[in-house]
């Protein structure tokens, strides 16, 4: 017999065998849960709550198709589906006008029917890993959406009109075939998260400038060529990932996104970075690793909060003395660049923890080194440095 989990009113929860063990008009099931259990069908037990029934979890089985029978289940909240061998979803699921949260992850359905705009209390959908090309116009009637999982997925592009989830706070649309965005995007006030890593834009679109909420934005993997001004009017982004394009310029006006804490860059083109990166003074992370990077600004000793920087891979044959107002940093990673040898002033960032400096020129270090009290790991291994001193230093 398959496994059951059930929730009555009465608080009684615990694996059970098939639900003909709860007997007495006093139990009401709420909750379901049959995941991991092997099977190939909906039990057929789960129908004699269809009254009470408000969530049911069948993740993990080779159930291929949903009966009709289900979809008489008006109470239901909540169904989780994940991790099965479903090629549709019926079109009767439109009988579901109480249902909030729908995960269909990892599954083989290839649409969405046009009538699923009659779940109009859905505020959750996790449908990321199906073979979704397109999203029905009806789509952008689930007015309550607040957030959307379609990773991995096939998507060429969004409805014209997807700007009316205007309650949408965070869509992750990662490993699509997406190229633009439609401009009725701009009503997306409330959106806080937006992943779009791994996609095929080769500029960032125009009207992300106009999602002022936004907090989190993901555009790795793509084929940018630059990182443009309008990026500077996102006052509230906190996180930026644009590594892995072929960005060779950061506008000098990404000073405008003054509460940056995270700023990913890495694998990229960039030759040399603005000097009003500087005024970034929340950014507790910076990455610029695998990129052509000659020189560093002067400005970076003006992120006093930086914790995290990883400048390796470049081409770099200098760090800037203004390394020493790092105060914060506790991670520094400058690997396979062409340093002959390291400012003084690295000896005043006390904090730091681990540096790394593998595969540079360098032939010795500066006494100062010794102030670094709180350094547990120096990695110094492929260096000229005096014979005799350990490539890799651990206290």
């Amino acid at each position: 017999m398959p496994c059951l989990e059930m929730t009555t009113k009465r608080k009684i929860i615990g694996r059970l065998v098939p639900c003909r063990c709860f007997r007495g008009e006093e139990e009401i099931v709420s909750v379901l849960d049959y995941s991991h259990c092997g099977l190939q069908q909906v039990p057929k037990e789960v129908f004699n709550f269809e009254r009470t029934l408000e969530e049911l979890y069948l993740d993990a089985n080779q159930i291929e198709e949903l009966p009709k029978q289900l979809f008489n289940c008006q109470a239901l909240r909540k169904l989780s589906i994940p991790d099965n061998d479903l090629s549709s979803l019926p079109t009767t699921i439109a009988s579901l006008v109480n249902l909030r949260e729908l995960d269909i992850s990892k599954n083989g359905i290839q649409d969405f029917p046009e009538n699923i705009k009659c779940c109009k209390c859905l505020t959750i959908i996790e449908a990321s890993v199906n073979p979704v090309s397109k999203l029905p116009d009806g789509f952008t009637q689930l007015l309550n959406l607040t957030q959307l999982y379609l990773n991995d997925a096939f998507l060429e592009f969004l409805p014209a009109n997807f700007g009316r989830l205007v309650k949408l706070r965070i869509l992750e649309l990662r490993e699509n075939h997406l190229k633009t965005l439609p401009k009725s995007m701009h009503k997306l006030t409330q959106l806080e998260r937006l992943d779009l890593g791994n996609n095929e834009f080769s500029e960032l679109p125009e009207v992300l400038e106009q999602i002022q909420n936004l907090k989190e934005l993901w555009m790795d993997n793509n084929s940018l060529q630059i990182l443009p001004g309008s990026i500077g009017k996102l006052k509230q982004l906190v996180y930026l990932d644009m590594s892995k394009n072929r960005i060779e310029t950061v506008d000098l006006d990404i000073s405008g996104c003054e509460g940056l804490e995270d700023l990913l860059l890495s694998s990229n083109m960039l030759q040399q970075l603005p000097d009003s990166i500087g005024l970034l003074k929340r950014l507790t992370t910076l990455k610029v690793d695998d990129n052509q990077l000659t020189i560093l600004p002067n400005a970076i000793g003006n992120l006093s909060l930086l914790e995290e920087f990883d400048c390796s891979c470049n081409e770099l044959e200098s760090l800037p003395s203004t390394i020493g107002y790092l105060h914060n940093l506790r991670t520094l990673a400058v690997d396979e660049n062409f340093l002959p040898e390291l400012p003084r002033e690295i000896g005043s960032c006390k904090n730091v923890t681990v540096m790394s400096l593998r595969s540079n020129k360098l032939e010795f270090l500066p006494d100062e080194i010794g102030q670094m009290q709180k350094l547990r790991v120096l990695n110094l291994s492929d260096n000229r440095v005096l014979p005799g001193m350990s490539p890799v230093i651990e206290r």
